[in-house]
């Protein structure tokens, strides 16, 4: 098997298992709250993280000299991750998956307004569509909006800030360290949930927290050595296969059939995507 073909099974995988991460997720939010899902997530997550680290890097990977960015970027992820998490108390896993496909679109935006990068009329145009496409899926103002759609979208713009905030990581930081620092700040950040009221615990859920974290850590994983191994014009737009799996899951598990807009707005954000990642590459 060539290079490619294994970052593309990388890709694919790593993206598969994300989708089974949300799906968990959305069982547990039926009883625990979302910062408590979040943290449970995190802190069963942590042992992983740490083996990844000395598999990989030996106990010097545990050190970083800009713990700052990555306190920063697990308060952002431990944000992220609970506003999606609400979200998913109310919305269908394909709808709430098409949402978080605008994050690229807003990076893009953000680069440009705070970065000073340059953005053609192109990729420009790929941001309108992206917002476009997010307005068809909310559907503002119609009979089928729902307000949990504004916690997706919340939980894509701080995705973007997530993927902006990894220029000011020291280089010298591996994959491991990003994974294991990123992963101990949101345990810090969510032990805050154990001060709230905890339902009682019933038999399937540390095996579906477990799962979560293998999961969660292995997807992210994947995903990320996918693009070490492969051109992101390559691996990239296998990400937007998680909308296949996430309106498959739903429909297994809740009976949920996303209707035409959701797929109709995940069409425009998809391609404003792909126009994006074209106009970069």
């Amino acid at each position: 098997m060539t290079q490619r073909m294994r970052a593309i099974l990388a890709m694919a995988v790593g993206v598969l298992m994300l989708v089974l991460n949300d799906t968990a997720a959305k069982w547990l939010v039926t009883r625990y709250d979302p910062l408590q899902v979040a943290f449970m997530r995190s802190l069963c997550a942590l042992p992983m993280a740490m083996a990844l680290v000395v598999a990989f890097d030996g106990v010097r990977g545990f050190r970083s000299r800009r713990a700052g960015v990555h306190a920063v970027r697990g308060v952002l992820v431990l944000v992220a991750t609970v506003a999606y998490f609400e979200a998913l108390t109310v919305l269908p896993l394909a709808e709430g998956q098409a949402l978080l496909f605008t994050a690229p679109i807003i990076v893009a935006a953000l680069a440009a307004l705070f970065l000073k990068e340059r953005v053609d009329v192109w990729r420009w145009s790929s941001v309108g569509m992206g917002f476009l496409g997010a307005v068809i899926v909310i559907r503002p103002g119609m009979a089928g909006f729902q307000p949990e759609s504004l916690y997706a979208l919340s939980a894509a713009g701080l995705y973007a800030l997530i993927m902006l905030s990894a220029r000011w990581i020291d280089e010298r930081d591996s994959l491991w360290t990003l994974t294991f620092q990123m992963t101990l700040f949101s345990v810090l950040f969510g032990s805050v949930s154990l001060l709230g009221d905890w339902p009682s615990p019933q038999r399937a859920d540390a095996g579906l927290f477990a799962l979560m974290a293998l999961l969660g850590t292995g997807g992210m994983a994947l995903v990320s050595q996918a693009f070490r191994m492969a051109p992101a014009s390559l691996v990239a737009p296998l990400d937007y296969t998680a909308l296949l799996w996430a309106s498959l899951a739903g429909w297994a598990i809740w009976g949920a059939v996303p209707d035409w807009p959701v797929y109709v707005g995940s069409a425009v954000i998809v391609a404003s995507g792909l126009i994006v990642l074209r106009s970069r590459g």
